[in-house]
């Protein structure tokens, strides 16, 4: 380590006297803010701040004080909930974003919002920040866009090349099936290659990609002749370099995905000269209708990601074969589902619903238009729905390898390594995020447990059911008559009070990991001898004595020091998803945070879970004096 000269100590307290004196102007001018957002029931849901601090703090804040205000004007606009604005000053680039809900005032709008920006300044000097409310949320970042490394080829020929390049990446990305787009061009002098790549949030639609696409391409025209630029936004990224950065095998043909070009017009023209171009030009026809129809195939599938269609029951009936019992492929506490063929032979599952009281037409129409919108990796996909009489029915992607129940007790048993377990635990974790905190309306899913969670192709997980406990009946709620969730996943503030958070799918969830981890059902009792009544108290006995590996599937077999590391880390997150009072559980974003990072957020001691084991019984549990 270099040894520090007395100027450097000196330079390094000016500098933090510096960043000291910035926060506390940054607070102070905070507090003209109004921090109330009315009457309105408008609950601080989660709050972040990055972990790294601006550079130049000066022109941070009068980078964030501009762009926040141009929010703020753009919201106040009637009809305008979603705003986003972008400011260069002092060589830091800053973006950020603002969105209301729909039912707002403009006046309730901008009050949350006020608040909202109350909350991201209190981060002080950090250099970027995410506040969501009931009723808004906002984003904001620093990102230095371009390095400060020139080119050495010539500047208008690097900067031509750069600029074709990216145009093209632009405008193929949004065409793709997976909004990614990689590809190369070589410079016409000093045989350099550039790289680029465009890459939009799945879950966006099309225009919304182009959109912001645009929006980057139009931000890295300020990095030429920079041999290195990116641009990011919440919905897209988009870089170029002269240094390799992915391999010269991972490249996209974005040919297949841009507009016909002025040679192919060519090629047409010379064809109809003579009789031999002649049946070219209707061999290109042909091609071109036929590219032309699959194109429009390809069209329609991607809208019906964005909107569902509604079925007659006929429809279904035939598509099922009557709901025949061959074509049934699972049964559960919201009725049977069914396989089956339409729309020229797409498969999908037909959920038959048994609601059996009075409201359950109206709301289950206003329930199945509120999770039509909801669309995630982690998420079964809704595609239509049916209400005709007394029948009821949803229409969802067909998921070929089943719930996970079978992959852990059943005959494909022994087929996941710790890997894909733990893919699995980090993508259930990402749907009930998703559910809870990235919508516009918190979905509470109330029942999860690993019958409703179904496995993909590639072993991703898939969160179904999400949405439907709501259209129980509330006096059936209470564990004197019928839960909306199953006894040994439900909470047991919510099993015993009706008390119904999120934290109560954060419990079930920490369930599941239990389940996964040990390939054992929560209700199984009698472990090893041991007078236990379920898993979760046999998982919080080994804890206690420091034994987690004890708690793993024997047929995980796992030797390596760092995947053993992780599954002691996974199970005392999912001890932590099971404390009450509910205020000691992390929100799912926090767990998402935690599995992903490893780390635990901050010293939470663990205390003995609370649970209702099969007897319906409630054990307490009492603090104990463990660290994460």
């Amino acid at each position: 380590m270099a040894k520090k000269t007395p100027s450097s100590i000196a330079s390094l307290r000016i500098s933090s006297w510096i960043s000291t004196m910035v926060v506390a102007v940054f607070i102070m001018m905070s507090k003209h803010v109004a921090s109330q957002s009315g009457d309105r029931n408008n609950a601080l849901l989660r709050k972040y701040c990055r972990i790294y601090t601006s550079t130049n703090g000066e022109s941070y804040l009068t980078n964030i004080n501009i762009t926040l205000s141009s929010l703020r004007r753009q919201l106040s606009d009637p009809q305008v909930y979603y705003a986003f604005e972008q400011t260069t000053y002092d060589g830091e680039f800053v973006y950020a974003f603002a969105l209301c809900r729909d039912y707002l005032t403009t006046s309730q709008c901008l009050a949350c919002f006020d608040s909202a920006v109350n909350e991201t300044k209190s981060c002080g000097i950090s250099d970027g920040g995410n506040v969501i409310y009931d009723d808004c949320s906002i984003r904001s970042e620093i990102y230095d866009v371009c390095n400060n490394d020139s080119t050495s080829q010539p500047i208008a020929t690097f900067s031509q090349t750069v600029d074709n390049l990216l145009s093209e990446v632009r405008d193929a990305t949004p065409k793709t099936s997976n909004f990614y787009v990689a590809s190369t061009r070589q410079a016409s002098t000093n045989n350099t290659t550039v790289y680029a790549i465009a890459q939009c949030v799945r879950n966006v639609s099309q225009a919304i990609c182009k959109s912001c696409l645009n929006t980057a391409y139009n931000n890295l025209q300020r990095c030429f002749p920079s041999t290195e630029g990116s641009s990011v936004d919440f919905y897209c990224f988009m870089r170029y370099s002269e240094t390799p950065f992915f391999q010269s095998n991972q490249t996209t043909n974005i040919a297949l995905f841009l507009s016909e070009g002025s040679s192919n017009k060519s090629a047409l023209i010379a064809g109809v000269s003579s009789a031999v171009g002649l049946v070219l030009v209707i061999l290109a026809l042909w091609l071109w209708y036929h590219k032309m129809k699959k194109a429009k195939i390809l069209e329609e599938a991607a809208s019906a990601l964005q909107s569902d269609e509604i079925y007659s029951y006929q429809q279904l009936r035939l598509a099922t074969h009557a709901f025949g019992e061959e074509y049934r492929v699972g049964k559960g506490g919201f009725g049977e589902v069914f396989k089956a063929i339409i729309d020229d032979g797409n498969v999908v599952a037909v959920k038959r619903l048994h609601l059996g009281y009075a409201r359950a037409r109206s709301e289950f129409e206003n329930e199945v238009r509120l999770i039509s919108n909801v669309h995630h990796r982690n998420l079964v996909r809704q595609l239509g729905w049916c209400i005709e009489g007394s029948e009821l029915l949803l229409v969802l992607e067909y998921i070929p390898q089943g719930s996970l129940d079978n992959f852990l007790w059943g005959s494909k048993r022994g087929t996941l390594n710790w890997n894909k377990r733990f893919d699995i635990i980090y993508g259930v974790a990402r749907g009930l995020a998703h559910l809870h905190n990235e919508f516009h309306v918190k979905i509470i899913h109330r029942d999860i447990k690993v019958n409703n969670i179904l496995m993909d192709d590639d072993f991703q997980p898939k969160i179904c059911d999400f949405g439907l406990a709501r259209l129980q009946p509330e006096d059936q709620t209470h564990v004197s008559t019928r839960l909306a969730g199953t006894l040994g996943y439900i909470a047991p503030e919510y099993a015993t009070t009706g008390h119904l958070s999120e934290k109560v799918d954060t419990y079930s969830f920490g369930i599941v990991i239990l389940e996964i981890i040990s390939s054992r059902r929560c209700t199984d009792e009698h472990f090893n001898g041991q007078d236990t009544s379920h898993l979760l108290e046999h998982a919080w006995q080994l804890y206690e004595r420091g034994m987690h590996m004890e708690l793993i599937d024997e047929a995980l077999e796992i030797e390596e020091e760092e995947h053993k590391v992780n599954v002691m880390k996974t199970i005392e997150i999912a001890l932590m998803c099971t404390q009450s009072p509910t205020s000691l559980r992390p929100l799912m974003s926090e767990v998402v945070l935690m599995l992903s990072s490893g780390l635990s957020l901050g010293p939470r001691k663990l205390i003995k879970p609370s649970f209702i084991d099969s007897r319906r019984m409630i054990h307490i549990g009492a603090i104990g004096s463990h660290n994460m």
